[in-house]
């Protein structure tokens, strides 16, 4: 009998608690809509592979080292508070604010910001509402007041022509018209910028952009077909917009996008950074700090455990290790090279 990988068995399970969840959560299944039922099968099979390819990527000798090491960090160093400060930080920098792209350039982290947020705005509404944890029943006494069931259990009430009706029906058009002012910027960065056409490939750039703004034309096109004409051929824009999203769920497992998930990764990284900052490797020829000692001796041995040689003599006669050179440096020193064996 074939033993079940770490990534196949984590795959089951990631895929096993959530059909649980939207049981439990659909009390049952009676608050589950049938005919959502794609819906729900491809964000199984999505859970499913995404559980599998980031336990895969956690496997890598490179990253399970980093991980690990930024795991170990939790349950030493700082007070509890103060772990729990730098977690929040971390998850407005990466996930929030972004920060990060912004130091690149301004329209880069605009378009970054409308394509995150009106995806995560757009799956934190669909996800419930498929998953059968939000459901919605009109009294009795008024069809037009309407109770909001979170789990089975009532949250909220409102008349739909109130102010929050409004808003809560419009909200995934509000997610629409932000992915696609994202996706059309980040489309005519790649398509006016000479650099990004260089290095861009179209499974992993151009495909991305295509399926986000196919997912947001078509769901804006629901609303568009119901209110300006009057919900003729509905039925064709429902499918054509599930088709669209089922293969947006698809491909998040196996494409760009799955850096998403990486990124929560990044969180344990962050803690091991944090908590040997004070402890910084020199560069071997410019002298200056230029990244973490334990980094730099965790990425030594891993090297080694892959069967890499990096180590090299230096024109002085002392042994030094390639990774001992800061990036400027090497990239310099590639230059240098280049230059002498031409002669110049």
């Amino acid at each position: 009998m074939t033993r079940l990988t770490y990534p196949t068995l984590s795959g089951l399970m990631a895929s096993g608690f959530l059909v649980l969840s939207i049981y439990a959560g659909s009390r049952g299944f009676a608050h589950f809509d049938p005919a959502l039922i794609w819906y729900a099968v491809a964000c199984v099979v999505c859970a499913f592979a995404i559980a599998w390819r980031l336990t895969a990527w956690l496997q890598r000798p490179p990253t399970w080292r980093l991980f690990r090491s930024g795991l170990a960090t939790l349950w030493r160093g700082d007070s509890a508070v103060e772990k729990t400060r730098h977690l929040f930080a971390k998850v407005q920098e990466l996930y929030a604010a972004q920060h990060f792209i912004r130091k690149r350039r301004f329209s880069r982290w605009v378009a970054h910001m409308c394509i995150s947020w009106g995806t995560m705005l757009a799956f934190a509404l669909t996800f419930p509402l498929v998953f059968g944890w939000v459901h919605f029943e009109s009294l009795a006494s008024d069809p037009k007041v309407y109770d909001v069931l979170v789990f089975g259990f009532k949250v909220d009430r409102f008349h739909v022509q109130s102010l929050k009706a409004i808003l809560m029906f419009n909200l995934l058009n509000l997610a629409s018209v932000l992915l696609l002012i994202g996706v059309i910027m980040a489309g005519w960065r790649r398509w006016q910028d000479a650099g990004e056409r260089a290095t861009q490939t179209f499974s992993e750039d151009i495909l991305p952009l295509i399926i986000l703004f196919a997912v947001g034309a078509t769901g804006l096109m629901l609303t568009v077909n119901a209110r300006l004409m009057a919900g003729t051929g509905f039925a064709t824009f429902a499918i054509i917009h599930m088709v669209c999203v089922i293969v947006l769920l698809l491909y998040l497992p196996f494409g760009k996008l799955l850096h998403v998930w990486q990124r929560s990764g990044h969180l344990m990284v962050s803690f091991f950074k944090k908590a040997h900052a004070s402890d910084m490797a020199c560069c071997r020829r410019c002298k200056r700090e230029y990244a973490m000692k334990q980094q730099i001796s965790d990425l030594k041995e891993v090297l080694e455990n892959l069967g890499f040689n990096y180590r090299f003599v230096a024109d002085n006669g002392l042994a030094v290790h390639y990774q001992d050179i800061c990036p400027p440096c090497r990239r310099s020193l590639l230059a240098l090279n280049q230059g002498a064996s031409l002669g110049r």
